[in-house]
């Protein structure tokens, strides 16, 4: 349902709130209108592939129920891994609904080339972290909770965090505006930065990601999701690029 209120002196009405869709994998009029559209349409493995191979993975990715779910129990030798967007993107909001199991690790990555190095660098890329922070040995390794959920992996950890726990569903937000980025979970603001700066390169230099040259500073990339060989789930994936 759209509120409005009725302007003085006006005979139309005006939107006065923020329209929310309680509708999983649909895309509005309004979001339209404002340039959103679905990454996922919430049936089909439409619009993604696996990170190395180019196709859809046989088995490892399930769909059903409207759900893009990493399952390691349906998972074939050589199959599942990471998937990508066929698409690439430059500046954009990227929006997904994520539910993590007990124990958990996964990833929502941006800026992955997947042509870089002749493929080697296929799964690299800034990751929006997505862990089971209470139950995973990774959120206690890095620096300073650097590898925590909706953290910057390995390079910021997150603040004012907001999880609503494990098999629940949360929400990441993404927003990239050149070199400016921001995290955002369940509507809170966790991770800004600035790339292709001196701080910025400082930082990858304190990382993993140290010897991958230029790490973090590609024009557009793919959006990736990782198995991490965890079961976790997916929905609700929309973009509107700038």
């Amino acid at each position: 349902m759209l509120f409005s209120v009725m302007i003085s002196g006006c005979n139309s009405f005006k939107p006065a709130l923020t329209q929310t869709s309680y509708h999983d994998n649909v895309i509005t009029d309004r979001e339209k209108a404002e340039g959103w559209k679905l990454l996922f349409d919430g049936k089909t493995s439409e619009g993604w592939m696996n990170a190395k191979t180019g196709s859809f993975p046989a088995s490892g990715w399930d769909i059903r129920d409207g759900v893009l779910e990493v399952n390691p129990e349906s998972k074939k030798q050589g199959e599942g891994g990471d998937i990508v967007s066929t698409g690439k993107f430059k500046n954009f909001e990227l929006s997904v609904d994520f539910m993590y199991t007990i124990g958990a690790n996964s990833g929502i990555k941006y800026f992955v080339d997947t042509e870089a190095e002749n493929g080697s660098l296929a799964s690299i890329g800034c990751e929006y972290q997505i862990l089971d922070d209470r139950n995973h040995p990774d959120a206690k390794a890095g620096i300073a909770g650097n590898r925590t959920l909706a953290g910057l992996y390995d390079l910021i950890a997150p603040k004012n965090k907001r999880d609503n726990g494990e098999n629940q569903w949360n929400r990441a937000k993404i927003i990239v505006n050149g070199n400016k980025v921001r995290h955002w979970l369940n509507g809170f603001m966790t991770v800004e930065y600035e790339r292709s700066t001196p701080a910025w390169r400082e930082l990858v230099a304190t990382s993993k990601f140290k010897p991958i040259k230029g790490f973090g500073e590609t024009t557009d990339g793919r959006i990736l999701l990782q198995d991490h060989g965890n079961k976790v789930s997916f929905k609700n994936i929309k973009i509107r690029e700038f």
